[in-house]
């Protein structure tokens, strides 16, 4: 795991401004510093060494030093890759993955990205032809923005590391923040800052003479399938062999590195699978790490000491309060780098903080089973929906969603008026691609009314879901519905959240690498192709997933209900401790200074929480995406100060080819 950075194409000083764009991310690879630059680019790398500790440093060059590489992430199936390319006659200087991908792009061009078993982001610079190529890994794993600025390419692993060049300046972007209140995040592609871009996952990016071009090699894909194909589904038991044996390799080739490797445990059925996967297939003892709340409304630590019970090993738990989620926030969102709707990233900064102070730089982690195998509540409630829909009269049809949500059953039953209402909206829509999300993208369009009237005049009520139609693919409409709702799930959340505010940024904030065997391709592609009934059958989801795990859990945790993870919000601001940033954030001259809320309408809204009064769901996110909105205004708009020069004597430099220099540097040095 790295953070990468460079310039390519007109302009002085880029080794200047590429020093001071590594200082920006020095967080994500603290143990070493490399600078390649030549008339045309420089690539920099702050490097977490976690792949051969001794020979593995960035830049690095093939044979004949024309191509240079920089690179963010693994290559877990390098081992295999190697003795291909040493048999082409590459020759490697280092045991790295990292010069192992090089080779595979100098053989195979742009084609080597649909033989590599990985999460990445890589930067690639042809020396001979002037060429700069930037891969980001399948699902979107490792972030990669860019930016042009007269002429010039800029690319980064933060946006904070633009942010540092002279010519860039930080500029919210209304449009993209009603996306984030909305969807949870940004549209592939873009971000929250006017004029800064991200390679979406599965894409790659060409530059020369001054023109880029972005190309997409990989998307998820489902079969054609007929709503009734569940009727000659087979049985979980017909797929197990196979997936068994992809999700083991999946998680064994995870297991490489040089470094002691983790893992997360939330207690859920996910996380367990992979840490009774590692515990039983290593002969190391593993050391899992979780997160325990003092409210027992989000506290899961009963399964959490279950589970770790069973692995053995050593046990760590972040325990976390209201306090420290709200004091941890603003860094939070220095890290994110966006707004976001939710403080489920504040807990797993302060479990990766835990997890680096235990010696550790690797943990493996459940992430995206929910997306691949049908987990989330969203696919059940449109198939309930979609049932309901065939028969919209019934006094009965509806009320499985009680079972659904059983936690607002007393609701229900005191005001089904009100639930009816809620879920039977656009209820008969079922031709409408977004079917299975409408009911939360229209729900969430309910905080546009803390808005100012500029931002509300910039998006021009755009109804939500209107700005995807163009950006799905073609054989979208021949889906099922489950895979419709997967699709839009994993392209919306997954990446741009999950992965992302929840995942590599609140990791790497403490140098600490997240894998993902789920989110393995081959695992990945394996259950794209499965029938839906072996994912969703009803209310019972996960079906394969939980064949699997009668062979390895006890029943309480292979049989238990998924339970989303979460986190507190109004009580993290606005509890025993008074936050001084929190006041000042939501002050009404700080709000009409911003210009993108309504200052009277958050005042009520702040008044409602100070007063105790019931906040609904859709009230608490707003607060969340209201703070975290004019904390990203603050950090990167009104106060970002690029103010962290690199020191560099002649002692840094060392030569790597002819008029070519990379400068080394300890981590003092930035």
């Amino acid at each position: 795991m790295c953070g990468i950075a460079g310039i390519v194409g007109s302009g002085e000083d880029k080794g200047t401004h590429v020093r001071g764009m590594l200082g920006m991310i020095r967080h994500r690879g603290p143990d070493q510093f490399g600078i390649y630059e030549d008339p045309g680019a420089c690539l920099g790398s702050a490097r977490l060494s976690i792949i051969d500790l001794s020979t593995g440093q960035q830049p690095i060059c093939n044979e004949d030093g024309s191509l240079w590489i920089v690179f963010n992430g693994e290559i877990f199936n390098f081992v295999e890759l190697r003795p291909e390319l040493e048999r082409r006659g590459h020759r490697f200087r280092t045991n790295s993955d990292t010069e192992a991908l090089l080779h595979m792009y100098e053989e195979f061009g742009a084609d080597c990205l649909e033989r590599l078993n990985g999460q990445f982001a890589f930067a690639i610079w042809d020396a001979r032809k002037g060429k700069l190529f930037l891969g980001r890994d399948r699902i979107g794993i490792r972030p990669l923005f860019y930016t042009e600025v007269n002429g010039a390419l800029l690319f980064a692993s933060e946006i904070k590391a633009l942010l540092r060049h002279p010519r860039v300046t930080a500029q919210l972007d209304p449009a993209v923040v009603d996306q984030v209140f909305i969807y949870w995040n940004s549209l592939p592609g873009r971000t929250v800052f006017r004029g800064i871009r991200e390679i979406p996952p599965g894409h790659y990016l060409e530059w020369s003479g001054g023109q880029s071009k972005i190309t997409q090699y990989w998307d998820f894909a489902y079969p054609t399938e007929p709503e009734t194909s569940f009727r000659n589904a087979g049985k979980p038991s017909d797929y197990l062999d196979e997936f068994r044996e992809l999700l083991v390799d999946a998680t064994r080739i995870r297991l490489r590195a040089d470094v002691p490797v983790g893992a997360y445990l939330s207690g859920g059925l996910d996380s367990s699978v992979i840490a009774r996967i590692i515990a039983t297939r290593t002969t190391n003892p593993l050391t899992t790490f979780s997160i325990a709340f003092d409210d027992p409304e989000f506290d899961e630590s009963s399964f959490q000491l279950r589970m770790s019970r069973l692995i053995g090993g050593r046990h760590e738990v972040a325990f976390v309060t209201h306090e420290e989620i709200g004091r941890v926030f603003p860094d939070v969102i220095w890290h994110t780098e966006t707004p976001i709707m939710r403080t489920a990233p504040a807990p797993m900064f302060l479990l990766s903080k835990l997890t680096r102070d235990s010696g550790f730089k690797v943990v493996l982690s459940g992430e995206g089973a929910d997306e691949i195998l049908g987990g989330y509540d969203i696919f059940k409630e449109a198939a309930v929906r979609r049932f309901w829909a065939r028969q919209p009269e019934s006094e009965v049809r509806w009320r499985l969603l009680w079972r659904l949500y059983p936690d607002i059953a007393t609701l229900a039953s005191a005001n089904p008026v009100f639930v009816t209402a809620f879920f039977g909206s656009n209820l008969l829509e079922t031709d409408s691609p977004c079917y299975s999300h409408l009911v939360r993208w229209r729900n969430n369009a309910r905080t546009r009314r803390f808005f100012s009237k500029d931002v509300l005049n910039a998006i021009d009520g755009d109804t939500p879901g209107s700005d995807l139609t163009s950006w799905l693919p073609r054989c979208f409409g021949g889906w099922g519905p489950l895979q419709r709702a997967q699709y839009l799930e994993s392209k919306l959340f997954l990446s741009g959240y999950l992965l992302s505010s929840q995942g590599d940024r609140v990791g790497m904030a403490h140098s600490i690498e997240t894998r993902l065997p789920f989110l393995d391709y081959r695992v990945v592609e394996f259950c794209g192709r499965l029938p839906s009934a072996l994912k969703l059958q009803g209310l019972k989801d996960k079906r394969l997933l939980r064949q699997l795990g009668r062979e390895l859990l006890p029943p309480e945790v292979w049989t238990r209900p998924k339970r989303p993870y979460r986190a507190p919000i109004h009580r993290s601001f606005f509890g025993r401790s008074r936050l001084e940033y929190v006041a000042e954030m939501l002050a009404p001259e700080t709000l009409r200074s911003t210009g993108f809320f309504n200052a009277a309408a958050v005042g009520k809204l702040v008044e409602r929480v100070k007063s105790g009064a019931h906040i609904g769901e859709t009230d608490d996110m707003a607060l969340a995406g209201i703070l975290s909105t004019q904390l990203a205004h603050h950090h990167f708009v009104s106060r970002f100060r690029a103010d962290r020069p690199v020191s560099e004597t002649e002692d840094d430099l060392k030569l790597c080819g002819p008029g070519r220099a990379t400068a080394r540097y300890n981590a003092r040095s930035i």
